[in-house]
C-alpha cells in the first residue's frame, strides 16, 4: 500500500456536508430562459455562431473557440435564441459579460452527436480534438481548457496522473455525490486521459470522510491498474499542490506547474465529462451542483444545465428569503458572495450556499495585528502571511512579490485562524490584481514604444531612400550631354505663336504623349505621406483590437470592420505610390 505523506499547515473546519448528501442526484426543471455566457474558462471568450431568432438544438454549438486557449460553448437544450446580450455573470466584481439567451421549447431535442463505442480505436490526437470540441474545461478550479492541459510540453513527460476527489472545502459535496453514484463513468474518463498521456501510474486521491464514494470507487477500479489512495481529512488537501505532496511526497517548484515534476491533476467531474464526450459525443452542457445552507428546505445535489439562473435553482431547493444572510457561490473558504440571484450557472459552479445569520454572522471589525504567528503556522504554502499583509497594506508590491505572494493559493486558512479578524485573503487578492494590472500596462507601454521606434526607423529609412533617388536623378542630369542650339532640329517659331503651340500640342497628342496640363496628380512626397498615415492608422486599429479582445469584447466586431477598411486604404495608398514611382523611373 502506498504511504501517504503530509503537507505543512492546514486546518480542520466543520465540514457541514451531511445535509446535502441525504438524497441522490436529482434533475432540475427547465427554467423560462437560459443565459449561456461566452466566457466560462481561462483564455479568450468564444465567438458566437448563432443569431437572434435562430432555433438551436441541444448540444449545438452556440459559439466557437476563438483561439488556442479557448473552448466552444453549446446549447444546453433545444429552443430559440431570443437575444445575445450583456448579462450579469458569476464574478466577485458583479460585472456583466456577453451571454446567449435561449428560450427552451420543452422538446429537449438533441443535435447529431459523434459518439464512439470503443475509444481504444481513436488516436490520442483525435481524443484531444473531441475533448476540445465538447467544450470541456476544468470543473474543479479555474476552468482551464482540458484539451490544453492534456498536452503538456514535450520535455515534461507525465509520470503520475492524479484524479482529485478530495473535495476538502466545507459544504461542497458535488464530487462526492458524483463518485458515489457514477463511479464507473469517473473511472472510464480517467482511463481515456491515461490513454492520452501514457503515464507510469494513475492515482485517485480522496479524503477519508467519504466512505460511500470510497466503496463505489473501489468496486469500479477492480482490475483497472489504478490505485485509490485515501488521505486524512484536512483543509486544503484538495488543493492541487497539496494533494500532489500528499500522494507523491514531491513539491511543485516555485513559479512552476505540476508538469515540471512529471505530475498532472484532473478533477473527477472533468473525468466524467471526458467520458461522456468520447463515448456519447455529448458536449459539456450540465454539471452537478451542491445546493446547501440552512436557508434551504430541500438541500441536495442537482444536475443543472449550464445557463440556469441561480434564482431558479434556489426556488427549486426551497429558499427561505427571510432567513438568507449570504448567498455564496463555491465554498465558505474560497467562494464569493453573489451580487445577484439572476446570474447563471457556469461550468465551474460546484456549490451554492444560502446561509443564515447563525451560519454566517457578519464579520467583526478588523483589529490590529498582534503578531501571534498563527497565520504562518496554518499556511499550506509555508509563506509568511503577516509580512505579506504588511506589504500589501503599505503598497510595497515589489517586496510582496519577493516574499512569493503569487504562491498563495488563497485558501483562507490564515484568515480563518486570525484572532484579529483581518481579511488577509482580500489584501492578497487586491495586491495580486494591482501587480497584474501594472504588468498589463507595462506590456502595453512596451508595445507602444516598439511601434513608435519601428515607425521612426521606417520614416528615416524612407527619407534616406528618397534622398538617394534625388541624388541619382541629379547625377544623371549632370552626366547627360547638352544639345548645342545650332544643332536643334526644332523649327523656328512662326509669326503666330498661338498656332505653333497648337500645332505642337496636336503633334504630341497624335504621338500618344500626355499634355503638360494633364499631369495634375499628387507628387511622390505627398503619396508617401498618405501611405504613412494609412499605415499608422492600421497599426493603431490593430492595437485597439488587441486591447478590446482582452478588455471589451463587445467592441471587437466594430473594430474588426474599421481595421479592414483601413487595411484597404493602406493597400490603395501603397499601390498609388508604387505606380507613381514606376512612372518616375520610366521618365
Amino acid at each position: 500500500m502506498r504511504s501517504v505523506h503530509d503537507f505543512p499547515g492546514g486546518i480542520h473546519p466543520p465540514d457541514n456536508k451531511a445535509q446535502s448528501l441525504q438524497q441522490p442526484i436529482r434533475a432540475v426543471r427547465l427554467p423560462a430562459y437560459l443565459y449561456v455566457p461566452l466566457h466560462q474558462h481561462i483564455g479568450e471568450p468564444a465567438q458566437t455562431l448563432v443569431s437572434e431568432g435562430e432555433r438551436v438544438l441541444k448540444g449545438q454549438k452556440l459559439a466557437e473557440a476563438s483561439g488556442q486557449l479557448s473552448v466552444p460553448v453549446h446549447a444546453p437544450t433545444s429552443g430559440t435564441v431570443t437575444a445575445i446580450q450583456s448579462h450579469n455573470v458569476p464574478h466577485p466584481s458583479g460585472l456583466s459579460d456577453w451571454c446567449v439567451r435561449i428560450e427552451p421549447d420543452g422538446a429537449d431535442q438533441w443535435c447529431e452527436l459523434e459518439g464512439c463505442e470503443d475509444e481504444s480505436t481513436l488516436a490520442p490526437a483525435e481524443l484531444l480534438r473531441r475533448i476540445r470540441e465538447a467544450g470541456i474545461a476544468g470543473m474543479g478550479g479555474a476552468g482551464f481548457p482540458t484539451s490544453i492541459k492534456l498536452q503538456p510540453p514535450e520535455a515534461n513527460q507525465v509520470e503520475t496522473l492524479i484524479l482529485n476527489g478530495a473535495e476538502c472545502e466545507p459544504y461542497i459535496t458535488a464530487d462526492q455525490a458524483l463518485m458515489r453514484e457514477r463511479a464507473v463513468e469517473v473511472v472510464a474518463g480517467l482511463q481515456i486521459m491515461r490513454r492520452i498521456l501514457s503515464p507510469r501510474e494513475c492515482l485517485i486521491g480522496i479524503e477519508d470522510n467519504k466512505p460511500d464514494a470510497i466503496a463505489a470507487l473501489r468496486e469500479a477500479l477492480e482490475d483497472s491498474g489504478i490505485e485509490l489512495v485515501v488521505v486524512p481529512t484536512k483543509y486544503p488537501s484538495g488543493g492541487e499542490k497539496q494533494l500532489i505532496e500528499l500522494l507523491t511526497g514531491q513539491e511543485v517548484p516555485h513559479g512552476g506547474i505540476p508538469a515540471d515534476i512529471g505530475v498532472m491533476c484532473q478533477n473527477v467531474g472533468t473525468a466524467c465529462a471526458v467520458y461522456r464526450a468520447i463515448r456519447f459525443g455529448e458536449p459539456l452542457i450540465s454539471r452537478i451542483t451542491t445546493l446547501t445552507g440552512a436557508a434551504l428546505t430541500d438541500p441536495g445535489n442537482r444536475e443543472v444545465l449550464i445557463g440556469t439562473p441561480i434564482s431558479h435553482l434556489l426556488a427549486q431547493a426551497g429558499q427561505q428569503e427571510h432567513r438568507t444572510q449570504r448567498l455564496i457561490m463555491g465554498g465558505p473558504m474560497m467562494g464569493f458572495t453573489l451580487p445577484s440571484k439572476e446570474v447563471p450557472v457556469v461550468k465551474t459552479t460546484n456549490c451554492l450556499i444560502a446561509g443564515t445569520p447563525e451560519e454566517f454572522p457578519p464579520p467583526p471589525p478588523a483589529q490590529p495585528c498582534i503578531r501571534c504567528g498563527m497565520c504562518e503556522q496554518v499556511c499550506p504554502m509555508e509563506l509568511l502571511p503577516q509580512q505579506l499583509y504588511w506589504f500589501a497594506r503599505s503598497g510595497e508590491h515589489d517586496k510582496a512579490e519577493q516574499f512569493n505572494l503569487f504562491d498563495c493559493i488563497e485558501c483562507g486558512a490564515c484568515a480563518y485562524v486570525c484572532p484579529s479578524a483581518i481579511p488577509l485573503v482580500q489584501y492578497y487578492q487586491h495586491t495580486k490584481g494591482e501587480i497584474r494590472q501594472k504588468r498589463i500596462e507595462q506590456e502595453k507601454s512596451d508595445r507602444a514604444r516598439e511601434r513608435f521606434e519601428q515607425r521612426q526607423a521606417r520614416i528615416e529609412r524612407e527619407k534616406a531612400e528618397k534622398e538617394a533617388r534625388r541624388k541619382a536623378r541629379k547625377e544623371a542630369a549632370t552626366a547627360a550631354p547638352s544639345v548645342p542650339p545650332e544643332q536643334s532640329t526644332e523649327p523656328a517659331p512662326s509669326s503666330s505663336g498661338r498656332d505653333s503651340a497648337t500645332t505642337r500640342a496636336e503633334q504630341a497628342s497624335s504621338q500618344g504623349a500626355v499634355p503638360v496640363h494633364a499631369a495634375t496628380g499628387p507628387d511622390i512626397e505627398t503619396l508617401t505621406e498618405r501611405r504613412d498615415k494609412a499605415r499608422d492608422k492600421v497599426e493603431d486599429f490593430q492595437q485597439r483590437l488587441a486591447d478590446a479582445r482582452e478588455n471589451a469584447p463587445e467592441t471587437v466586431a466594430k473594430l474588426e470592420r474599421a481595421l479592414q477598411k483601413n487595411e484597404q486604404r493602406l493597400e490603395a495608398a501603397e499601390k498609388a505610390l508604387a505606380d507613381a514611382r514606376a512612372l518616375e523611373s520610366a521618365d
